[in-house]
């Protein structure tokens, strides 16, 4: 799992997310603004998954 480097607005983590489940970017950070509706922890998540998971590498021929 990476954060996206093509599908990103802050981060890429739900880029990336959904990169690698094969959804949608855009369903996977419409669910992520749905659940901040409920309480709980969705923003520190987000952050440690920002930290925690690592860019994607590259792609060739790109500069």
């Amino acid at each position: 799992m990476h954060r996206s480097r093509e599908h990103r607005i802050i981060a890429g983590v739900c880029g990336g997310l959904a990169e690698s489940w094969g959804w949608r970017p855009s369903m996977v950070r419409l669910l992520f603004v749905l659940s901040c509706i409920l309480p709980g922890p969705q923003f520190l998540i987000y952050l440690l998954l920002w930290v925690l998971i690592p860019k994607a590498p590259p792609r060739a021929g790109r500069w």
